[in-house]
């Protein structure tokens, strides 16, 4: 494909139709009837461009749990989703606690050539909450890391989260949370509440959640720190939330597609699929999520992408995993629960998919405005197509979707990272290590 594209008639944001002239790796102009000489022209006609997407909580399994996924494959199907960059949660093993393991994983996206891979480094050594993982030494290498999590592990100890904001603050550094009191947790399987009574499921309260969040924004404004929130799934999570932005304190927060659209009834059927950690919620906590989204309390979209191999998924649900794959899917859900129910409008969408991501992380070169001069990381989305998702829709090594089977709006026509298509008429292009 040439290095010179020129998309005729996308819709910027949702917006007035312009043509949009990419060569050498950036914007080169916006406007109408544009035109270059050597430039490959493409029927943009009704598309809708958008800053390339950029997901802020991505399990790439690499290194480790190859069999899940890996970085290449992980950075298939998130171009195939219409992502340009992808934040590499670091429950991997070797835990990505060190400067060496995330420079590792961000060498294998460069090789991969296909989104931009910005690791997230662990809060503790191994994950385990004990002491502090080598915050200082991920920053300043190679990798840049500016975000850190323990994901899949609460950072329960009040003392070592105050430390761990404390650290951060050297380095404009944010701690991301998965709020979880494990003692409340213990044994859960599914939401606590009139399903998993009537199905005699062990529950995952609600407030196990929101107590860790209502501690944590508390330290942040004590210690003058940066906090995100985790895939935050409850009503009482958005009031806390909203009470401390009110309040002044400098917290952000996510909510993921599933959790937009999808409620504990799901597990009526002990399909497997629906099992994710924090559990599908009750219908009100859907309703709440989407609110709290549409107003600004939520900040993000972020897909919180588990891939899973098949015998993990394919047995009784209590011994199945928890976690979905939700990169190829991301857009068209958050399309049909937002978008379709008049919550947000295309320019939101790519605040809450795009930019504000990209800003949290720290993430240079994403998350900017389609404007000449600007890298060329975009996204072109058919908001008119339908269909049913299947497993031909997934890029990625596993196929523990929620969606297969279910119809959704909406379809990924390119995907444009730094200049070049790596998804060209719906198809995946590959020149790096994988092509």
């Amino acid at each position: 494909m040439t290095e010179i594209l020129l998309f005729r008639g996308a819709r910027i944001d949702g917006g007035a139709a312009a043509d949009i002239l990419v060569a050498d790796g950036r914007i080169e102009a916006v406007g109408t009837a544009l035109s270059r000489a050597g430039a490959h022209v493409i029927d943009a006609d009704g598309l809708i461009a958008l800053p390339g997407l950029v997901d802020l909580h991505t399990h790439l399994r690499e290194p480790g749990y190859e069999a899940s996924e890996t970085v290449l494959t992980g950075s298939r199907a998130a171009a195939g989703g219409g992502y340009t960059a992808v934040f590499a949660m670091p429950n991997t093993s070797p835990v990505a606690d060190t400067a060496g393991v995330v420079e590792q994983e961000l060498a294998l996206g460069e090789a991969a050539g296909l989104v931009t891979v910005q690791p997230i480094g662990a809060v503790t050594v191994g994950q385990r909450g004990e002491r502090l993982a080598e915050l200082g030494a991920m920053a300043s290498s190679r990798a840049r890391v500016r975000v850190f999590s323990d994901d899949g592990f609460c950072v329960w100890d009040p003392l070592i989260m105050r430390r761990a904001l404390e650290y951060v603050k050297a380095f404009d550094g944010v701690i991301a949370q998965h709020a979880q009191e494990p003692r409340l947790t213990e044994g859960a399987q599914m939401n606590e509440g009139a399903v998993s009574a009537e199905l005699g499921l062990a529950g995952w309260p609600a407030v196990a959640e929101e107590s860790i969040i209502a501690r944590d924004v508390l330290l942040a404004e004590h210690v003058g720190s940066r906090l995100h929130v985790c895939h935050l799934s409850t009503a009482g999570s958005v009031e806390i939330v909203r009470w401390a932005k009110r309040r002044g304190i400098d917290v952000t927060a996510e909510v993921t597609p599933h959790h937009l659209l999808l409620t504990d009834e799901l597990v009526r059927g002990y399909d497997a699929r629906y099992k994710v950690n924090p559990p599908l919620r009750r219908e009100e906590d859907v309703l709440a999520v989407r609110e709290g989204l549409a107003d600004g309390t939520i900040d993000i979209v972020a897909t919180d992408h588990a891939p899973h191999p098949a015998e993990a998924k394919s047995c009784e649900w209590q011994a199945a995993a928890n976690g979905m794959v939700g990169l190829e899917s991301a857009l068209r859900v958050v399309h049909e629960s937002m978008v379709d129910t008049g919550l947000l409008d295309w320019a939101d969408v790519a605040r809450v998919m795009s930019r504000v991501p990209a800003r949290i992380g720290s993430l240079d070169g994403h998350g900017r405005p389609i404007a000449a001069g600007e890298p060329a990381e975009l996204t072109f989305y058919d908001a008119e197509a339908r269909g049913t998702f299947t497993t031909g829709d997934l890029r990625g090594r596993s196929r523990n979707s929620p969606y297969v089977g279910r119809e959704l709006p909406g379809r990924v026509v390119w995907t444009v990272h730094q200049g070049r298509p790596t998804v060209a008429e719906g198809r995946l292009v590959e020149t790096g290590v994988g092509a």
